[in-house]
């Protein structure tokens, strides 16, 4: 069990950050990395799709709102659950429209969403080396298409190495000091 991050004085440290972007920017790497790097617990969002979800994303068909809210609803589940047990967690989960930030912003005091942004290139080469995975290069255009940028997330390029990127959203999110560098 994980427990709630100690934050400083004047902190307002999530106890869940969701980490948010069209298929191939990282969430999943970033996310599992991410929650390792605090010792909370990982959901992968993938996991929560339906047999019926995965087989139309297979075929190469998008997902309709329709399709996307029970998916949605099961996560927020879930992370209610950890959140009455008194757990952190890391959640990967591509959330492109307000309406389903807002299904999994349970409570935006202790939620935080973090948005891994990437051009086309970055993403079209990462899906197509991809193997065995339900999501296929042909629907990157759909999920942008669908994509509304969040403006209240915390915004990263996804262009960055991993590492990088975890040590960034840390200290943005005041999960991590800052160091001499970054508080000049």
């Amino acid at each position: 069990m994980t427990s709630r991050p100690a934050g400083g004085k004047g902190s307002h440290a999530p106890s869940v950050i969701v980490i948010m972007g069209v298929s191939g920017s990282g969430k999943s790497t970033i996310g599992a990395q991410l929650a390792r790097s605090l010792g909370w617990d990982f959901l992968e969002g993938d996991s929560f799709h339906s047999a019926a979800n995965v087989e139309k994303m297979s075929a190469g068909t998008p997902l309709t709102d329709e399709d996307r809210a029970p998916w949605l609803q099961a996560i927020g589940d879930a992370v209610q659950r950890l959140r009455h047990d008194g757990c952190c967690a890391v959640v990967a989960c591509s959330a492109l429209k307000h309406s389903y930030r807002e299904l999994l912003s349970i409570d935006p005091d202790t939620v935080a969403f973090v948005y891994l942004h990437a051009d086309f290139s970055l993403l079209e080469k990462r899906l197509s080396s991809r193997r065995g995975h339900f999501m296929k290069v042909e629907m990157l255009k759909s999920q942008l298409e669908t994509l509304e940028e969040p403006h209240d997330a915390l915004r990263v390029e996804a262009s960055e190495p991993a590492e990088q990127l975890i040590e960034e959203i840390k200290q943005k999110l005041g999960l991590a000091p800052a160091t001499a560098h970054q508080s000049e």
